[in-house]
């Protein structure tokens, strides 16, 4: 694996948002979509940039405006989507992005990339609370779907502990609340999103 591989993005947004009670990519801000806001910080960064869905989100408006790789397994999570990413473009390594991080701002990515590891197949941040992996602000190295596809087949679906459980290179964050990410109501009031309806 060599970092002159080239760099695709990839914006989670295929979560059923059950604890927010709507759905977090719609969620407002600066007035545009924070599905937006994560799509275009990995614009910045990527050659390309997708955003992934599930089979029935591929005609949602807000997410057909951008292109799209729709998980080709279903009910496994988000590591549904990194799959299915590293299986369509699989000479490419991904940048991985939940879309419900509205503290993420683009020098935590570069940092990210800047140091990201070229010998282990993960890239990741350590939790500013309890130290453990982010897999969801992360790089995936071309060919690490033969791992996690390995965890998957062994019914291990949690990104984060498929992170636990193999070489991951883990950084510390330069701003430690840039991963806080948004799952409640509670979390969108103390958050500078806004819920759009």
């Amino acid at each position: 694996m060599s970092k002159g591989r080239e760099i695709y993005g990839l914006v989670l947004a295929g979560g059923r948002s059950r604890r927010m009670g709507h759905d977090k990519a719609l969620l407002e801000r600066d007035g545009q979509s924070q599905l937006q806001y994560a799509y275009s910080l990995l614009g910045e960064l990527t050659k390309r940039q997708f955003v992934s869905t599930r089979t029935d989100q591929q005609d949602d408006p807000e997410r057909s405006r951008f292109p799209q790789i729709v998980d080709k397994y279903v009910d496994i999570g988000p590591v549904a989507g990194i799959l299915s990413a590293l299986e369509t473009y699989p000479d490419a390594d991904w940048l991985v992005l939940a879309c419900d991080l509205p503290n993420l701002e683009r020098r935590t990515l570069e940092y990210l990339l800047e140091h990201r590891a070229d010998d282990k197949p993960f890239t990741a941040y350590r939790s500013s609370y309890d130290g453990l992996p982010e897999p969801l602000c992360a790089v995936y190295r071309s060919g690490s779907n033969a791992a996690i596809r390995a965890f998957v087949d062994d019914g291990l679906v949690c990104p984060r502990k498929i992170l636990i459980r193999s070489d991951t290179e883990l950084l510390d964050q330069p701003d430690p609340t840039a991963l806080d990410n948004v799952n409640t109501p509670d979390d969108l009031a103390a958050s500078v999103l806004q819920a759009s309806r």
